[in-house]
């Protein structure tokens, strides 16, 4: 029995398979290799996209172009003013063609098209914020070190920057990234996933107009192991900037260091919501279907984990169960639908094995929990498990996909524990009226962002990241294109210097 509003995917009507190529020193072009990477839309099961398959030779040829680029300053020189204007041109193209981006997306994700056209628009914004800082951007100066010394700190571009993109959110998260390495002045590389990589191609061909010089954005596509890896051990990048997988992200973290370059890292999330007796549960119970079944849970911010109050469970998970039905799952491209398709068979299977295996390990299947033939596609329906305990692997484990488990406590003490109890660290949510309530749950829980009575927000100014093994360093925030510098400091004598060591001439 389906529990859910359900849209069959149709089929693509006039459909052109869209040949992609890559851009490297300006220039669009094919693979070395020749090989071809197709890619078969999860939502309607044809062929929708095909990209050269990238290999080390292409790697080889977009660092040294980047590199060039960079060296010769045809980006770096430029003033803040000019590079502020480029972005914000290149913002305004995006937002020209969000419906061509957001059509992409949704065929070659699996997205929901009316979804994607929000991520565009939120990725707009972003290209403008970064525009913002790269004129804020600055370093200090130092008088008061005495009459003889003056000091200066400079921030410089840190030079040529590898970015590595996931499939989930294939362009918002280059927004995420690029603008913001672009306004310091660096020079890049840019792998989207093999799976998702047609609209950070269309965004090669934005910033082209938008007027970035040649070779200053790179963009190779392929697969993590003949591309990314290289990408992240190659001698003339200066910084990697990966969003992916936990397990990817030590792979890349261990690659960057054979040459010590510097490392961001966005990674995996297993993220509690905390409700409390006296929650607004009315606005809390859209908010917890919102924060699990958003982009079909295949979202390292997503509320995987609700955290109830052992006096709420059992009417709050009644209340999830009955929402979720009126949730919309299917088509990628009805302008209705809420929840698409999963991203391949592959992770499909994953998924039902987490909901197989929880059940075995005495979670209760609250709603849900059936894999949809809808015709075409991988589809899942949505998940609730109740009686989730914190030792099992659907309560510790990411699964990336739309599966809610549920736990419950009886103290905050116990609700902290449980929060913490994950080697992840990305976001968490509190649910009280009680700011006493919300500000110890704030500061107790490890993670890098704590929403209080609302999940999900979020905007350019506020800074993204994770404790623990959910990443290193941060994106977005005020600071966020201070990452992709170096400082370096000008110590200055001014005036006739007494001797060290030798006793001076008379």
């Amino acid at each position: 029995m389906v529990m859910s509003v359900i849209v069959k995917p149709q089929p693509l009507a006039g459909l052109e398979i869209r040949d992609f190529s890559m851009l490297i020193d300006g220039k669009w072009v094919t693979s070395a290799n020749g090989e071809k990477i197709a890619r078969v839309a999860p939502g309607h099961d044809v062929t929708v996209s095909r990209y050269p398959a990238g290999g080390k030779a292409d790697v080889e040829q977009a660092i040294a172009s980047a590199r060039k680029a960079f060296d010769d300053g045809r980006w770096t020189s430029k003033t803040a003013s000019q590079r502020s204007l480029a972005l914000l041109k290149a913002a305004d193209l995006i937002e020209a063609r969000t419906e061509e981006l957001a059509y992409l997306d949704a065929i070659e994700a699996g997205k929901p098209i009316a979804q994607v056209r929000g991520e565009i628009a939120g990725a707009v914004d972003i290209w403008r914020y970064a525009a913002a800082l790269a004129r804020d951007l600055h370093g200090e100066s130092y008088n008061n070190l005495g009459d003889g010394t003056l000091g200066v700190v400079l921030r410089e571009a840190i030079g040529v920057v590898s970015i590595i993109t996931p499939w989930n959110f294939p362009f918002l998260i280059v927004s995420q990234k690029l603008p913001f390495a672009l306004a310091a002045g660096c020079t890049t590389v840019v792998k989207p996933s093999e799976l998702t990589s047609g609209s950070t191609l269309v965004l090669g061909e934005i910033l082209a107009e938008a007027g970035i010089p040649d070779g200053v954005v790179n963009i190779i596509t392929g697969t993590g192991a003949e591309v990314g890896q290289h990408m992240s051990t190659h001698p003339d990048v200066d910084m990697v900037s990966f969003t992916g997988s936990t397990a990817v992200g030590r792979l890349t973290m261990a690659n960057a260091a054979q040459t010590l370059k510097k490392v961001a890292l966005e990674l995996g999330g297993k993220n509690p919501q905390i409700v409390f007796p006296d929650a607004n549960l009315d606005e809390f119970i859209d908010a917890a279907v919102f924060g699990a079944w958003f982009n079909a849970g295949e979202c390292c911010n997503a509320g995987s984990r609700l955290i109830l109050h052992r006096s709420i469970a059992d009417e709050v998970v009644a209340r999830i169960a009955d929402l979720s039905k009126k949730v919309v799952i299917g088509d990628p491209l009805n302008d209705q639908t809420q929840v698409g398709a999963i991203i391949s068979p592959q992770h499909l299977n994953k998924i039902g094995n987490y909901v197989a295996d929880a059940q075995k390990a005495g979670a209760k299947l609250a709603h849900g929990g059936e894999v949809l033939d809808l015709g075409m596609g991988h589809y899942m329906g949505l998940t609730v498990l109740s009686d989730v305990t914190p030792d099992m692997a659907v309560a510790r484990e990411e699964v990336f996909g739309p599966v809610l488990s549920v736990l419950s406590f009886d103290t905050i003490d116990e609700a902290i524990s449980i929060a913490n109890q994950v080697d992840y660290g990305l976001s968490a949510g509190v649910w009280s009226r009680d700011f006493d309530t919300c500000m110890s749950i704030g500061r107790k829980v490890r993670a890098g962002t704590i929403w209080m009575n609302t999940f999900m927000d979020g905007t350019p100014e506020l800074p993204f990241g994770g404790y623990r093994q959910s990443g290193l360093g941060r994106e977005l925030g005020r600071h966020a294109v201070e990452d992709y510098t170096e400082t370096k400091t000008l110590n200055m004598h001014l005036g006739a210097r007494s001797a060290w060591w030798m006793p001076q001439a008379k």
